[in-house]
Parts: C-alpha cells; sequence; structure tokens
C-alpha cells in the first residue's frame, strides 16, 4: 500500500474527509488496490480521476487504508481518526527534533 500524508492547505495540512469517505464506502480494499495500479499503470482509473497521479495515488490509498479498517469492524469516524492518527506520526517521524536512531 502506498501512503503519502497530508496534502499541504496553507500552514495546515487536510485531509480530503468527504472525498475519503466516498470512496471507502463505495470500493473495497481490493477494488482501490486496482484503482491504484490502474492508475500507475495506465493513468486513468474508475475509482478516481481529474487530478495529477499522485494526488489520486494519495488518495486512494488513505481510503483504502480507512476501508481496511472498517471491514475489521472499526466504524467510519474511528477510521479517520486513526487515519489522521497515522499521518501525524509519519509527519512526526519526517521532521524529527535532530536525534539520530542509535
Amino acid at each position: 500500500m502506498f501512503f503519502c500524508g497530508a496534502l499541504p492547505r496553507g500552514d495546515r495540512l487536510a485531509l480530503n474527509v468527504k472525498e475519503i469517505k466516498e470512496i471507502a464506502k463505495k470500493f473495497s480494499p481490493e477494488q482501490i488496490e486496482g484503482c491504484i495500479h490502474q492508475q500507475i499503470r495506465t493513468g486513468s482509473n474508475i475509482c478516481l480521476d481529474s487530478r495529477p497521479t499522485g494526488e489520486i495515488v494519495n488518495e486512494l490509498s488513505k481510503a483504502e487504508f480507512v476501508r481496511k479498517l472498517m471491514q475489521q469492524g472499526v466504524s467510519l469516524p474511528e477510521a479517520l481518526r486513526e487515519l489522521a492518527k497515522q499521518i501525524r506520526l509519519l509527519q512526526a517521524g519526517f521532521e524529527g527534533d535532530g536525534d539520530e536512531e542509535r
């Protein structure tokens, strides 16, 4: 699974929650994964379009993450919170505080 984080919006980082919710409700994780591969191979897919490939893969990856949690019994709002949490953890890892892992 690809995971690129949130899209920058001004000083803040934002998720396109509406779009992620719609995709997660409409498609299975396998279908979303297929759309990701189709987008990479052909430049288009049936799940999401009208944007650059990087943005599409980013949004589809987030929706796939949410949908997988939903299939495990996690509610949609809780799955979205978990996605946001994972993105924050990922971003914190890139920002770092200058310490090297030992």
